[in-house]
């Protein structure tokens, strides 16, 4: 019995398989939504905008870093958002790989903040660093990270 070897070309096999698209931050900002609204204006006294200050943080390193671990590890404050005190508590947003919390957290700076393209994207690599360096931070250590702002 003669047996034949069967040719597949790559690029058949490359076409039968699932093809993973990339987390859409737009979509799992909606999770975020909830608080900070649609706008990213946030609630006054309650929830914080996610506007000019998220976007100065995402121009500096320790400023990125703590924007990734506030929603890897929360927030339990008081921290200072637009010369305001908030003393809430922002749960770790648990479920999200570092690809979909490098996408949501590029549309926050890039769409929500207004950061447009002048806004460096977010990577999972940088998630995965910061998430390593802050994993035994809580909520409240992550608070006290926030770094300042330079003045307007």
């Amino acid at each position: 019995m003669r047996h034949r070897l069967l040719v597949v070309p790559l690029s058949v096999l490359l076409a039968a398989a699932p093809v993973q698209s990339a987390p859409d931050g737009a979509k799992i900002y909606q999770r975020c939504a909830a608080c900070h609204l649609a706008t990213g204006k946030g609630v006054p006294g309650a929830f914080p905008p996610l506007q000019s200050d998220v976007r100065a943080l995402a121009g500096m390193p320790d400023g990125r870093r703590y924007l990734v671990l506030a929603v890897t590890r929360g927030l339990a404050g008081p921290i200072t958002v637009e010369g305001k005190t908030y003393r809430g508590m922002m749960p770790a947003q648990g479920g999200l790989d570092d690809e979909s919390i490098a996408a949501v957290l590029t549309h926050v700076t890039g769409t929500i903040a207004g950061g447009g393209k002048g806004v460096k994207a977010f990577t999972a690599a940088e998630v995965k660093a910061a998430r390593e360096s802050g994993a035994t931070l809580d909520a409240a250590a992550v608070a006290r990270l926030q770094p300042k702002l330079p003045a307007k």
